[in-house]
């Protein structure tokens, strides 16, 4: 799979690594996705942007950002890039005037389902080596994973996601001078 010479006594760890796997389908999906939505406004976020912003009724940005994991300041950015050609539209919330919610226009809409076949196409290309229902599973695996990633919500306390993730005391011996909260160097980050 990696292009070393296959040996069935030794198999490639790559061939097994979850990042590795991860890494190689999202880098080809970035590349495709990037080119497909290379004069899109905001390019493959704001795409994200307006995807967030066209399920479910108006939502203020705090919303949208959070469901996307996108800083705040960073997020409207994106919007004023999706407004200028009138993708969105930001109208103050009647329940709460300082909040701005994002309605998507008809000329939004029409922008996003013509990107969106553009992306039907590159995700289909990228998954061409499975069947139809290959595909479908494999969405549905991910779909489950990704859900439920983000119901941890790394982007609020990517320390206690990773402490999720890392064995206990008792699995490993932390090397000297490298214990849990160590970064670099063997120097203690701050987890507040």
């Amino acid at each position: 799979m990696t292009g070393a010479p296959h040996r069935p006594d030794r198999p490639d760890p790559l061939d097994d690594d979850l990042g590795w796997m991860l890494g190689i389908v999202f880098r080809g999906y970035v590349r495709a996705a990037e080119h497909a939505l290379t004069d899109f406004p905001g390019g493959p976020r704001g795409y994200q942007v307006l995807t967030a912003a066209i399920t479910g009724p108006a939502r203020n940005q705090g919303a949208i950002a959070e469901e996307l994991g996108i800083d705040r300041t960073v997020l409207t950015y994106l919007i004023d890039d999706l407004e200028r050609p009138g993708f969105v539209a930001r109208r103050a919330d009647p329940a709460d005037r300082r909040n701005r919610l994002v309605d998507v226009t008809d000329v939004g809409r029409g922008a996003w389902e013509q990107r969106r076949l553009a992306l039907r196409h590159v995700e289909s290309h990228l998954l061409g080596t499975l069947t139809p229902a290959e595909s479908a599973t494999l969405r549905a695996l991910l779909q489950r994973v990704a859900c439920s990633a983000q119901a941890m919500d790394p982007l609020r306390d990517l320390c206690e996601a990773v402490s999720q993730v890392q064995p206990t005391p008792d699995q490993t011996e932390a090397p000297a001078g490298r214990g849990r909260g160590a970064g670099p160097g063997g120097r203690r980050r701050s987890t507040d």
